[in-house]
């Protein structure tokens, strides 16, 4: 077929349907392998070489650096890596990724991958109908992996052809002979692409395509994968933009590496490429089918050699690294009364993973609550006026934070829900939700009281001594129910929630709350009491219950009690 706008169209749908493939492959070893992830993350990175063969073996298994990178910005966002930790993964995805241009130099351009498409599509497709959660998720990364072979046969069939003499070709020799100026143009033009298609796997295939045919000389391929490598950088930094400020330096980590890397190789690669060449079956200089061969060959070698050299040269300024991103990402310090989710990352979807970020973000959204609540029992005893008003001003901000709060983890929740997760990941969106829906209900008695104290306040009603103390009694055993609350949400899932504890807490709120209701009423039946102080003292210690019993429903979720 000639080149033309339909063959344009093929070209752009092979390199779809490899990019499809190459996604449904990881979001199945995602949803299967989720949890496995994130223990290889938590216990591969006490040091940096180890850091890198976790970041390596993640990305191997995965066939997507983007997923390794953008996974270790959202373990450093919710605070479960350090900066120094995230450098090494970083660095080992760079590696990692290299396996991908080996499978399809080895056997993308060798055989007739389609027919072993097909063969993987039938152990894949019994897999997708089975009940088992895991046995799908594998199907469905075999199916992934079928398109992508496809999708690799198709983009070799459709990359357009030009003989040595075409004015295409010989524009792009007459750049790719411009010393250091030519290798800059394509490694700029490999950014470009990758940015285009965002993911380097995709543009190294793509530029392995292009070489394999002849479009592309050797030396420009190899300068345009030193570019597809820094534009990779864009998708963790783009990520990294709704986390904080630890996400996003350790996204510019990756960023300052990969950089740091392309620059000292862009000098290199005039003598770099001709040792390859020697231990070539062919010359990958020469226009012929092995000589195109042999130039794929060496992308792979050279993309690996690169990505190996740069991480042993670097490996050793892990420290360097880190204060470079520190300086260039600067904090702008921290508004804790300015709405934002802080762990919870939207641009990655992987089970496990998300719901660490929204346990954490549950933490935070426990600490707010406990804040209104201490801003409440300060206006108890508060007699400055202006020191009411404001306190009365944080409680309404901070009751806006929580219902916003509520609205974004349940979005999110649902989003994770429409995922492939195990019966266990289920339970625990299902317990997160409860969570949240619990929080903000005593965000929401919190503000009631406080508007019932401020409305108090305006009608110059004032409650007895021993009013005072019974609230102040109760507001020190929601305090430490609270304290609990708080607790139970910051541990782990292999710690033990303290139920009993805060079981035993409620029961003493429940028996406060009806001894002092029943007090209440004698006193009305008796006839001497102050009816415009005593509905307000009643509203108050009835709300506190109502809190109480919030408190109990998280403790309770967290146990598996709902």
């Amino acid at each position: 077929m000639p080149w033309g706008a339909t063959r344009f169209l093929f070209l752009i749908g092979a390199l779809s349907l490899f990019i499809f493939g190459m996604k449904t492959m990881t979001e199945g070893i995602q949803a299967s392998a989720g949890i496995r992830l994130r223990q290889i993350l938590e216990s591969m990175t006490k040091n940096r070489v180890t850091g890198v063969l976790s970041g390596f073996l993640l990305t191997g298994v995965l066939q997507s650096s983007s997923a390794t990178t953008v996974m270790t910005v959202s373990f450093v966002n919710a605070g479960l890596i350090s900066l120094a930790q995230s450098a090494g993964i970083m660095m080992g995805a760079n590696m990692g990724t290299t396996i991908t241009g080996w499978i399809v130099s080895l056997l993308g351009f060798r055989v007739d991958i389609t027919v072993y498409a097909l063969a993987i599509l039938a152990v894949a497709a019994p897999l997708l109908f089975m009940r088992k959660t895991e046995f799908r998720s594998w199907g469905t990364a075999l199916t992934g992996f079928a398109l992508l072979f496809m999708g690799l046969g198709f983009l070799k069939e459709t990359v357009p052809t030009f003989s040595e003499n075409s004015g295409f070709v010989q524009l792009i020799i007459s750049y790719a002979n411009i010393p250091v100026l030519g290798v800059i143009m394509f490694v700029i033009l490999g950014i470009i692409i990758t940015l285009i298609v965002q993911s380097s796997s995709t543009a190294i295939t793509l530029t392995m395509a292009f070489c394999a045919t002849g479009v592309i000389p050797f030396e420009a391929a190899a300068a345009m994968v030193l570019g597809e490598n820094i534009g990779t950088t864009a998708t963790a930094e783009v990520a990294a933009l709704v986390g904080n400020v630890h996400a996003k330096r350790s996204a510019r980590i990756h960023t300052l590496f990969n950089i740091i890397g392309a620059l000292w190789m862009v000098f290199l690669i005039p003598y770099v490429l001709p040792l390859i060449g020697k231990f070539l079956a062919a010359d990958p200089y020469s226009n012929t089918d092995a000589g195109h061969q042999a130039a794929t060959i060496g992308l792979a070698a050279f993309h690996s050699v690169f990505n190996l050299t740069n991480v042993l040269l670097l490996i050793w300024f892990v420290p360097q690294l880190v204060k470079l991103a520190t300086k260039t990402v600067r904090s702008r310090g921290r508004d804790d009364e300015t709405f934002r989710l802080e762990y919870i990352d939207t641009a990655i979807q992987i089970s496990e993973i998300s719901l660490v970020e929204a346990k954490n973000e549950l933490v935070k959204f426990g600490d707010i609550t406990m804040r209104m609540c201490s801003f409440v029992r300060k206006l108890l005893t508060e007699t400055d006026s202006d020191v009411q008003d404001d306190m009365h001003k944080r409680i309404q901000k901070y009751e806006k934070i929580t219902d916003k709060m509520e609205v974004e983890i349940a979005n999110y929740c649902a989003r994770l829900s429409r995922m492939e997760l195990s019966n266990l990941a289920s339970e625990r969106v299902r317990a997160i939700l409860s969570i949240s829906n619990n929080l903000e209900s005593l965000g929401d008695v919190f503000y009631k009281m406080s508007s019932t104290i401020e409305r108090k306040s305006a009608a110059k009603i004032w409650f007895t001594p021993d009013q005072r103390i019974n609230l102040l009694e109760m507001f020190d055993l929601i305090n430490k129910a609270l304290a609990n609350m708080l607790n139970n949400l910051e541990k782990d899932e292999s710690e033990e929630i303290d139920i009993n504890y805060a079981k035993d807490l409620e029961r003493k709120l429940n028996k406060m709350r009806n001894h002092l209701k029943h007090e209440y009423i004698r006193r009305i039946e008796s006839g001497n009491y102050n009816m415009r102080s005593g509905s307000v003292y009643s509203d108050l210690f009835s709300s506190l219950e109502k809190a109480g019993d919030h408190i109990i429903n998280v403790s309770e979720a967290l146990a598996g009690e709902i």
